[in-house]
């Protein structure tokens, strides 16, 4: 038996619920802060910066993964919002474009030349919209996570990383699931490398808006006295992995006190040492856990069967599991990649150029974090969405509501075919 069909003549936006998205973004005051810090665009292109971004936002919210789909899908459903005026692709690209900065080079030791883009103004708003929208408070104290990110890509200026694909090397600074400091990177640049300066910049700014950092954690490739040294005037506690090194396995092996603790339902064998092998005047803390290895294999570098992990902290407070567990949720900030790259554009990124990239990508994170906020606001009235609820499953459940606006008693209203409970928002 077929399906009978009737068509009808009324247009109705199968995206309604993007509408309740685009009022938001206007009610909390970002398209005033955008325009306010951004400046005004010349008036004889049309679009202000604000609603470049509002645009861009309402794209990638509607379930869209390039700059492009505004035009082939989205565009009638945008314009049917009264007064949204919707950019062309091309408008948007081009309003990023007179965002992005020019390229810092900068010189190594050995003598190579690398790119880093220094977008100060892009990341100032971001951190600005973040206390607007209260995900962060001014004169609070928060942990800080930092990484940098392998993004693969094929653009005219990208370099073989040192996981031997081409792209860049951004580093990103997070506090919680927020980006709060972008800088792009060449992709052949030393993770270590002038990261001490990409971290003053980041807990600079971050103070200029009175937002202090209570504890600092990354990775080995923040290892380095140069590095560590910034951590620790901007930090209150820090926990940074430590490299192996012939000076620490020397302290290593004088260990005659290792405790077992279960961490994750594992069992390790935990100690600390004082840390020796950059400072001599500071007290530092070297927490060590290790574990048998299956093989029972002698390793060369640690002349032992045992598996060894550090991390070197300025904490004598926490024990050994306490610090360990700590370290471990960095996992949780190294998710916002994985949100980036798959729910938020940074794996289609639209320009041929790192600083043209690098804007687009600060950008898209303050979208990103633009929609942690929406999350919240909705989720506290609809029950099957969290304040942690991915982008897909957030389009099927909230955006995609088939509705149309109608004009009738002098004003706007959007009229929905559902039974959800959208006239409870107050939008």
């Amino acid at each position: 038996m077929g399906i009978k069909v009737q068509k009808l003549s009324d247009s109705v936006s199968p995206f309604a619920g993007i509408s309740f998205v685009n009022a938001l973004f206007n009610r909390s005051g970002l398209s005033n802060l955008i325009d306010t810090e951004l400046g005004t665009r010349v008036q004889t292109t049309g679009y202000q910066y604000s609603e470049i971004i509002r645009n861009l936002s309402n794209v990638f919210i509607s379930g869209g993964d390039c700059i492009e789909d505004i035009s082939t899908h989205l565009k009638d459903h945008l314009v049917s919002i009264p007064t949204n005026q919707v950019p062309s692709p091309d408008t948007i690209l081009r309003g990023i474009k007179e965002l992005s900065t020019d390229n810092t080079p900068l010189i190594s030791t050995s003598g190579n030349l690398y790119d880093f883009n220094i977008n100060t103004k892009l990341n100032s708003l971001n951190i600005k919209s973040l206390i607007l929208t209260n995900e962060l408070e001014s004169g609070k104290s928060y942990d800080f996570d930092y990484d940098n990110q392998v993004l693969p890509n094929k653009k005219y200026d990208a370099k073989k990383t040192y996981k031997k694909n081409k792209g860049y090397v951004p580093g990103v600074a997070t506090i919680d699931d927020k980006i709060v400091y972008l800088e792009n990177r060449d992709g052949n640049a030393n993770v270590k490398f002038e990261q001490a300066s990409t971290l003053r910049r980041a807990y600079e700014l971050l103070l200029t808006e009175q937002i202090k950092v209570n504890r600092s954690r990354m990775d080995a490739g923040s290892y380095s006295k140069e590095i560590i040294d910034v951590v620790d005037k901007y930090s209150k506690l820090f926990y940074i992995r430590a490299n192996k090194s012939a000076n620490m396995f020397d302290q290593i092996r004088k260990i005659n006190d290792w405790q077992t603790v279960e961490i994750n339902y594992k069992n390790y064998e935990v100690a600390s040492i004082s840390f020796i092998q950059f400072y001599q005047e500071r007290k530092y803390r070297l927490v060590i856990m290790r574990e048998k290895q299956g093989n029972n294999q002698v390793d060369a570098f640690t002349q032992d069967t045992f598996k060894y992990r550090s991390i070197l902290t300025n904490d004598w407070e926490s024990t050994e599991k306490e610090v360990i567990e700590y370290y471990n949720q960095r996992g949780t900030s190294e998710k916002i990649f994985d949100v980036m790259n798959n729910d938020f554009g940074w794996k289609h990124l639209p320009f041929s150029f790192l600083n043209q990239n690098g804007a687009f990508m600060i950008i898209m994170a303050m979208i990103k974090n633009f929609y942690n906020y929406v999350l919240k606001k909705v989720s506290r009235i609809f029950t099957d969405i969290k304040p942690t609820t991915r982008l897909k499953r957030f389009v099927f459940r909230f955006i995609a509501v088939a509705g149309k606006w109608r004009y009738q008693g002098r004003q706007w209203i959007l009229k929905l075919f559902t039974n959800r409970p959208y006239e409870q928002l107050r939008i």
